[in-house]
């Protein structure tokens, strides 16, 4: 998710106040609080306070009323391409989280709103970068095409660094990382790991911090493994359990199992 409208989205210093305070709730996990921050009157701030709520969603597995209204009203709202583009773009998101965590098969419709969101966003824009990261996730974990994933990878990443997106630049370093480990790249995708959780922890995104270390500690050998993962549980559980879906990657394992990494 990346937004820049009242000055900046929060991680840097000369943001807009509301913008910094939406950031360090939302980097810990208080999405709600931070939508409470936001009062849909605009297409720009009820595009936010939707994109926050649909983020819980993903991370928690809670909340999809809540995302769901919240997008409805900044459909309403979008007046322009980009405006509905951008509506499009997190009703993707919205129905590829569902499908992603089993609470309805949701993929056909994720697939035509990122097709809706294709045509309305224009290349080279700033969400454009975002839209081709979203669509990268559906080719890799609905369609099961890891070529078609990291094409679109590579094309968010490079919109990211135009625009100068670190957090989303977070997301494409380690995605990208991941298809380069599953070939076999650990050179590759230990530095794809490394650089995403740099970034993660140079803008304080501590909800993406446990994922980052987790990832990384699979790109290692013992006993630098072993002292990432440790560091993500703690995360983790400070956290109260967010993300839901990496409790399973940090469940320690099982008693005489051989290691793995």
């Amino acid at each position: 998710m990346a937004h820049t409208a009242m000055s900046g989205n929060g991680t840097t210093a000369g943001d807009d106040p509301l913008q910094t305070a939406v950031w360090r709730l939302r980097s810990r996990a208080c999405w709600a609080d931070a939508a409470a921050l936001l009062q849909p009157v605009t297409a720009q701030a009820a595009l936010q306070r939707a994109a926050l709520l649909v983020e819980r969603c993903l991370y928690t597995e809670q909340g999809w009323e809540e995302a769901e209204d919240a997008l409805r009203t900044a459909e309403a709202l979008a007046h322009s391409d980009d405006e509905r583009g951008a509506a499009a773009c997190e009703r993707g998101q919205l129905a590829y989280a569902a499908t992603l965590h089993s609470v309805r098969d949701r993929a056909d419709e994720a697939r035509a709103a990122l097709g809706r969101a294709a045509a309305l966003i224009p290349p080279g824009a700033a969400g454009r970068a975002v839209l081709d990261f979203r669509r990268g996730l559906l080719a890799e974990n609905l369609a099961r095409s890891p070529q078609a994933a990291r094409a679109a990878y590579r094309r968010a990443h490079a919109g990211a660094t135009a625009h100068a997106d670190p957090l989303l630049l977070s997301f494409t370093w380690r995605h990208l990382a991941g298809l380069a480990l599953r070939d076999g790249e650990l050179a590759e995708a230990r530095h794809g790991f490394a650089e995403s959780l740099r970034i993660r922890e140079e803008l304080g995104y501590l909800v993406g911090t446990a994922p980052a270390l987790a990832s990384l500690a699979d790109a290692e050998a013992e006993p630098e493994a072993s002292r990432l993962r440790e560091e993500a549980r703690r995360l983790f559980r400070l956290l109260g359990g967010v993300p839901t879906w990496l409790a399973h990657q940090l469940a320690p394992p099982a008693p005489g199992a051989a290691a793995t990494a």
